[in-house]
């Protein structure tokens, strides 16, 4: 693939979606027109969202311009893990064996239960009274 070009991957995880667009640069990481580190706040959402980066280490290699929407914070974070280390792989194939190890290429599957009628929450059950 052509280093100057623009590369797009989506991620997803929980409520949350990520579209992510990757280009070789210094290693800025804007998201919804923020910084990373800003729009993030906590120090280990951050250090997740880099995980693909210092496992095929490319740290301070691409620059990541990313449109995070739905669900929370922590959500979004997951989604732009997933989406930068499918872009990455669409930039060389030979990165899917250390991403692949480190679990960075599989989807977080898990969802909220939803609530069941006649209970306070998905499992919870209200008091049980004898009499």
């Amino acid at each position: 693939m052509a280093e100057s070009i623009e590369v797009v991957a989506t991620g997803r995880r929980k409520e949350a979606r990520a579209r992510v667009r990757i280009k070789p640069g210094t290693g800025k990481v804007v998201v919804n027109g923020r910084p990373m580190d800003e729009y993030l706040a906590r120090e280990v959402l951050v250090m997740m969202a880099n995980q693909p980066f210092e496992a095929t280490g490319n740290v301070g290699k691409y620059d990541v311009r990313a449109s995070c929407d739905g669900g929370g914070v922590a959500g979004q974070a997951g989604a732009l893990r997933l989406g930068i280390a499918r872009a990455l792989l669409k930039i060389d194939e030979s990165y899917r064996a250390p991403l692949r190890h480190a679990g960075l290429l599989t989807r977080d599957a898990r969802e909220v239960e939803r609530k069941k009628y006649g209970r306070p929450g998905a499992r919870k059950r209200f008091q049980f009274s004898k009499r």
